[in-house]
């Protein structure tokens, strides 16, 4: 993507595609405006025919408008002018390119960043590089084709631009990574390409293997990892960008890469888009690949605890007690909520990294997604402070966020009558918070957010603005709240 470029006229600009915007009320925008009078009108008269109304994410496509060097236009609805928001703004960059991008394209050339402000600009380009890719990695004939070059019309910020070009890449690495396959994506694959990103971008780094785990007795862990022939592992990178002797915010990740359910076998329909598990430490490394590639002045270290589980002959069993890392001793009731038995200990260990907060992101429950949906990510804390925080900066970006509640009663679930908890709560009810409520157990009291991803994480169905497959949920979120 080229930098910031202000053309004299929308209609001159030579690229293979144009894109610009029109809001619900009719109200053309100064560059539709433009192309408008190029092509005699042509605009205004699809409005007063109704052929196109700028309701949200609607697309009207001409194709080689007279008047126009671009060899076709793309009018992209942007809805209520009062309701338009950074969530808008990546929206509709990235259903334009999902339209645009079926095809070859050498250059786009956007003109949505007008009248609107620079967070606003990094999310339109952040939208149009997200919208360029599909899950398609193993196709012979793809079906979706980045864009050459993105060429963003008007006065439009240089440090916005490359701060969305930088987003969009990263959603797009956290993507990529939940849509590779099991056999491809493992433990120790994952942690590969974790160590390529943390060179790349200068990031300290180390992985522990089985030893290492076996040695700093990460019991809760390694209990998942003992049924697959795939070994795991934790990798921990930071990002060292503030005072030396500042304690660093830990972001800590869920990555089982294929979740089989272990004993507690989950049936075929429920195992199908399970290689999507590990889509909480995908958050993760690409948060961490954003906040080094923007230089944030913040000490971050991103730890992400990598497993398969798998019914082998030495998988867990149900009524095992294991220790965790922490010394707490655990009942297996279940060995499907493995997760919370993965982020035991790696949350043992962020604390034990004097992190002074905590995130972390698991596709942890599918009790959270029958309470919000798939659209929504669920919040849990100890502090409300934090979580407020983190809250507002998904309201920034516009990803969808909503705070679960935590009452002292529901943490008497998950009491177990053999050990110091149980990792199920006591029958169906309330299991998005119990399983918030157990991950509360290892965080001593550090300031934490849960963000339980299970629904938003991975798309089954396609939607205007983005593709099946892996999400990116909440990357945007967290390099809005870090000051990105």
């Amino acid at each position: 993507m080229t930098g910031a470029h202000s053309f004299d006229s929308p209609p001159e600009a030579r690229a293979d595609a144009l894109i610009v915007g029109l809001w619900s009320d009719g109200r053309l925008t100064p560059s539709t405006a433009a192309v408008d009078d190029a092509t005699g009108g042509l605009i205004r008269g699809l409005v007063e025919r109704t052929e196109t109304t700028g309701k949200f994410l609607e697309l009207t496509t001409l194709h080689a408008p007279a008047g126009v060097n671009a060899k076709l236009a793309i009018v992209i609805g942007l809805g209520e002018r009062a309701k338009f928001d950074a969530g808008a703004a990546y929206r509709a960059a990235a259903a334009a390119a999902r339209s645009l991008s079926v095809k070859v394209r050498t250059s786009v050339a956007c003109y949505l960043a007008e009248e609107n402000t620079a967070a606003h600009v990094a999310e339109f380009v952040a939208g149009l590089i997200v919208g360029c890719e599909g899950p398609d990695l193993y196709r012979a004939e793809k079906k979706r084709f980045s864009f050459g070059e993105i060429r963003i019309g008007g006065e439009a910020n240089t440090a916005a631009l490359e701060r969305g070009r930088i987003l969009g890449e990263s959603v797009n690495l956290a993507r990529r990574l939940v849509n590779e396959p099991p056999h491809a994506m493992y433990p120790e694959t994952f942690a590969e390409r974790a160590m390529q990103v943390a060179v790349e971008t200068g990031l300290a780094s180390e992985v522990w293997d089985q030893a290492r785990l076996e040695r700093e007795r990460c019991g809760s862990l390694l209990a998942v990892a003992r049924g697959s022939i795939r070994p795991p592992r934790l990798v921990i990178v930071e990002h060292r960008g503030g005072p030396a002797d500042e304690p660093p915010l830990a972001l800590v990740g869920k990555g089982v890469t294929f979740d089989s359910g272990g004993l507690s076998l989950k049936p075929s329909d429920s195992m199908t888009t399970m290689k999507c598990d590990m889509a909480g430490a995908a958050v993760v490394l690409a948060v961490m690949q954003a906040a080094a590639r923007l230089k944030l002045p913040r000490n971050l270290i991103g730890l992400m605890g990598l497993v398969e589980n798998m019914p082998g002959g030495a998988a867990m069993k149900l009524g095992d007690v294991l220790t965790a890392r922490s010394g707490k001793t655990i009942e297996v009731l279940n060995t499907d909520a493995e997760g919370r038995l993965v982020l035991a200990d790696v949350l043992n260990v962020a604390v034990e990294r004097k992190a002074t907060k905590i995130v972390d992101f698991a596709t942890l429950t599918g009790a959270c997604v029958v309470a919000l949906g798939t659209d929504v990510v669920g919040a849990f804390t100890n502090d409300q402070s934090w979580c407020d925080a983190v809250v507002g900066a998904a309201r920034r970006t516009g990803e969808p966020l909503w705070q679960m509640p935590m009452f002292p009663e529901y943490a008497e679930h998950i009491r177990s009558e053999i050990a110091d908890i149980k990792n199920t709560g006591d029958g169906r009810w309330g299991g998005a918070i119990t399983a918030a409520k157990f991950l509360e157990e290892f965080v001593a009291g550090t300031p934490w957010v849960h963000l339980d991803i299970a629904g938003p994480a991975y798309f089954e169905k396609p939607k205007p603005w983005a593709d099946v497959g892996g999400t990116g949920t909440m990357v945007r979120t967290i390099v809005e709240l870090l000051g990105g």
